[in-house]
Order: structure tokens, then sequence, then C-alpha cells
């Protein structure tokens, strides 16, 4: 995380001020990442990330909302980093981590299908890849 230091810095050495508003966001976004990470681990083992897949596909909790709940906070916490900081360099960040994790997503969901088959396909039909859908949708 070493962008959102690099711009905190130069908001402190600017004296530009971080509008605190946006820290409860930024602090939602990083607990839910912390958070859902723990909970898929807990109860689909393996590792962080694909590298050591689950060994159960986890479909409960904050998973049955998103299919990228760890992606989704993520993001969520840049973009109160951007928003509450105006930085330009956050923006930046902000927007390439979009398209990187909405690529990265779909990579896993491509090695997800493989490992887990029929019961992946219909979690991915079922459940969005980013925010929940509307009831009914």
């Amino acid at each position: 995380m070493a962008v959102p230091a690099v711009v905190l810095a130069e908001q402190a050495l600017s004296r530009r001020h971080v509008r605190p508003a946006w820290a409860t966001l930024a602090a939602w976004g990083y607990l839910q990442y912390r958070l859902c990470g723990r909970y898929r681990t807990a109860r689909g083992g393996g590792g962080p990330g694909l590298s050591n897949p689950p060994v159960s596909l986890v479909t409960t909790g904050p998973h049955a909302l998103s299919r990228n709940p760890m992606y989704l906070g993520h993001l969520i916490f840049l973009a109160a980093l951007t928003v509450g900081t105006g930085s330009p360099l956050a923006l930046a960040y902000t927007a390439w981590s979009l398209a990187w994790f909405d690529r990265r997503a779909a990579g896993d969901e491509s090695r997800l299908a493989e490992h887990f088959g029929e019961e992946y396909l219909r979690y991915r039909e079922r459940v969005a890849r980013w925010a929940p859908r509307p009831m009914g949708l």
C-alpha cells in the first residue's frame, strides 16, 4: 500500500487537508478487505489469492452479496482516499486499480470455474461480480 502512504505524505507536506468525513469509508473498505479474507480462508481453506486455491467454494456471508468482496473493499478504500484527498495521484491509481481488479477477477473466475465446475457456474449466475444486485434481478 505504498501509493496511499505517498498520497497522505504529499497531502501533509503540501499542507492540504484530508477531508475527515471520508475516513469512515476508507476504514470500511480496509476492514471489508481484511475481514472478508479471513472469512473466506476460515470457511474455504486455501491461502490468500488463488495461488493456493480454496478447498471449498464460499458462497455465504459477504460472498453471498459479491463474488469479490475483498477486491471491492480495496476499491472502496481507494475511492475514499481519492475523494478525501482530491489527489490526482490517488485518482490515477484508483482508475488503474479498478481496471486491474476487473481483469484479475475475470481470471480468478475462470480458474474457479475450472476448479469447482457447475457449483461455481451456478454461484456466478446468482451473485454479481461487484455490487449486490437489487432483489429480483
